[in-house]
């Protein structure tokens, strides 16, 4: 069977690469084109996947001739919703308005074409395979949904893929919203024949706007055992060096438009920084760090003990590094849940309530004082024994191993249900 992939940032190849190896393993054939920046082509998982038997990657700028790549680039430029937050943005609407849908369809038909024709020699076989898409992706939507539209017409099925996880359990989390109701943004997610995601706290986002057949619940491919076990082999060298300060804390920020009280956070930082023997490192998003306050401090920067890391450093290689996380609402906490490494669940410094507090409520850090207990406590007794071992399973049971711990399998058996043909 043949697969068409889509990878477009650091988020979606972190959680795809695991289903295109399973899907791989299985005998299968895949093309996968990279459509984000080019700085992610030397990634090492797409250097990994490169050299998977039945591979074909190339990124999109590749395929194309440069007239053309330079029009579908332009034309996603003026869709996306960052061009109208930029200073340009009156200009750009001005443009859009200009070169309308009916203009643009030409240059999304001509790629769209091109690209199905490339993957699939044989009308009905196959399946094309899109991270979660929703209507404020650094994607234009457009696009997307005219290609699956003609896939769906050749027969092809369509299918969109986790990204990520859901780091929370509430949902006014980001500034300005304000109302309890569907978030509409998830509602692209339609144009697809199946939405997959890794748990029912994912599912409850995507449920408004689309039946049960539709939306398929099948665990966290990225988290799973058999994956974690594979990545270990795959990841390069660490760049941190293991010194002998005696607690090791690492922080993992969100993207700035979510809700975080940075003041407090840069309280806790400098009263975790304070204590003897302890080493911080801060790690911002991947996308957007530039943008969060605390990226900034002067304060912060000056600590000796203190880290800002960089994008050069993965978030798997903190994990190592550290004996404790702090986390904000991360999803990236959940590989230390599953491992049983100290996760605080700091949810008095974010609008949320964390999915990791929800299902391990002994794990979360009410106050200020919370964390300099369980800080001094760690610097005292050591990091053993300090989960409620059966919240901890039932997370994992719950978030990650949904339906079981053949998470994998399960992602393959519904890629391949979807490429028999139509």
């Amino acid at each position: 069977m043949k697969a068409l992939f889509f990878l477009r940032h650091y988020n979606d190849i972190d959680h795809i690469t695991p289903v295109i190896t399973k899907w791989v393993e299985r005998g299968h054939a895949c093309d996968i084109v990279m459509i984000g920046k080019k700085r992610f082509d030397t990634d090492y998982r797409i250097e990994f996947l490169k050299k998977l038997p039945g591979v074909r990657l190339a990124h999109l700028q590749d395929l194309l001739s440069f007239m053309e790549f330079t029009k579908w680039r332009l034309q996603t430029l003026l869709l996306v919703r960052s061009s109208y937050n930029s200073f340009l943005g009156p200009l750009v609407k001005v443009l859009a308005r200009l070169y309308h849908a009916k203009r643009r369809e030409a240059t999304w038909l001509r790629t769209t074409r091109y690209l199905l024709e490339r993957s699939f020699s044989e009308p009905g076989k196959g399946v094309v395979v899109f991270d979660w898409i929703e209507r404020n992706s650094e994607i234009c939507v457009e696009w997307v949904e005219i290609l699956v539209g003609v896939a769906r017409h050749q027969g092809l099925g369509t299918v969109s893929l986790p990204h990520g996880d859901s780091p929370h359990a509430s949902q006014l989390i980001r500034r300005g919203e304000w109302q309890l109701k569907p978030d509409v943004s998830f509602s692209a997610a339609g144009m697809f024949d199946k939405v997959v995601v890794p748990n029912e706290l994912c599912a409850l986002r995507f449920r408004p706007f689309m039946n049960d057949q539709k939306l398929v619940v099948l665990g966290s491919p990225r988290y799973c055992e058999e994956w974690l076990a594979k990545l270990a082999t795959l990841m390069p060298p660490s760049p941190l060096v293991r010194s002998d300060s005696q607690l090791k804390v690492v922080i993992f920020l969100r993207k700035a438009n979510f809700t975080t009280f940075w003041e407090e956070v840069g309280e806790v930082v400098q009263m975790v920084a304070a204590l003897p023997g302890v080493e911080l490192a801060i790690k911002p998003h991947t996308r957007g760090g530039w943008k969060q306050s605390l990226t900034k401090s002067a304060a912060l920067r000056r600590l000796r003990n203190v880290t800002m890391v960089d994008d050069n450093i993965h978030s798997v290689h903190l994990l190592q590094w550290a004996d404790v996380i702090i986390d904000l609402a991360t999803s990236v906490a959940y590989e230390a849940i599953r491992v049983g490494k100290p996760v605080l669940a700091a949810d008095y410094l974010h609008a949320g309530r964390s999915a990791a507090a929800y299902f391990m409520p002994d794990a979360e850090m009410r106050c200020r004082d919370d964390v300099y207990e369980k800080m001094t406590g760690f610097l005292t007794n050591g990091c053993a024994s300090y989960y409620n071992e059966t919240q901890r399973q039932r997370f994992i049971k719950e978030m990650l191993d949904v339906p079981g711990r053949d998470v994998l399998p399960h992602y393959v058996a519904l890629l391949e249900s979807q490429a028999q043909g139509k």
